[in-house]
């Protein structure tokens, strides 16, 4: 029982974990010339902070490479749906903790879109519309990124998809708890907006 367990659950949470730690924005963005991305805007590693450096190439380098690191662990492990979903959750703990960087890593909302696009094409889709309406309309990443998230969830969950959604629960808790910056700014006004270049750390 326990091997079957290890085998269905822990290996592929293991190699999503390892695929999801790799530090993409960090490694674009100093390959890129852009230096070390933890040390402007947020200080996160993610392509929106990426993209504070003024260079939209290297965000946009940023975002697919995250949202793969979620997509391909999912694939990987398909057509067994616990095994993917383990993999998918392990890929975005991995990129909010990394091993590599001591655990300190991004919000996980490019991830967080590739394993949704890895189980059912409505995710991504209310997913983005959501984003793009909150999004231009605040100009606020981070707040259409939150309810983004929720969206998610809720699609899966109507759609009848309730292990999915559930996992998805999870990964939106998680993600919420990593924007409580975000929000602490929103709420006294000073975050900053899509398209915004910083070049410290706040």
């Amino acid at each position: 029982m326990i091997s079957a367990i290890f085998g269905i659950i822990a290996v592929p949470l293991l190699v999503g974990y390892l695929a999801g730690s790799i530090p993409f924005g960090l490694l674009i963005a100093k390959f890129g010339g852009a230096g070390d991305v933890r040390a402007i805007g947020s200080g996160n590693i993610g392509a929106t902070n990426v993209l504070r450096t003024g260079k939209k190439g290297l965000a946009a380098a940023t975002l697919i490479c995250d949202a793969l690191k979620g997509t391909l662990p999912v694939l990987f492990f398909l057509p067994n749906g616990e095994a993917a979903l383990a993999a998918g959750f392990g890929a975005f703990v991995g990129h909010l903790f990394p091993i590599w960087l001591k655990f300190k890593g991004g919000k996980g909302i490019a991830t967080f879109v590739g394993v949704a696009a890895a189980f059912w094409w409505q995710g991504i889709a209310a997913f983005a519309a959501v984003w793009l309406i909150v999004a231009a309309t605040t100009r606020y990443s981070s707040l259409a990124a939150i309810l983004a998230t929720l969206a998610t969830t809720l699609a899966f969950w109507f759609a009848g998809r309730l292990e999915i959604a559930f996992a998805f629960s999870l990964m939106t808790t998680l993600a919420w708890l990593k924007h409580i910056p975000n929000v602490q700014r929103l709420l006294n006004g000073t975050e900053s907006k899509i398209g915004t270049k910083s070049k410290d750390k706040p």
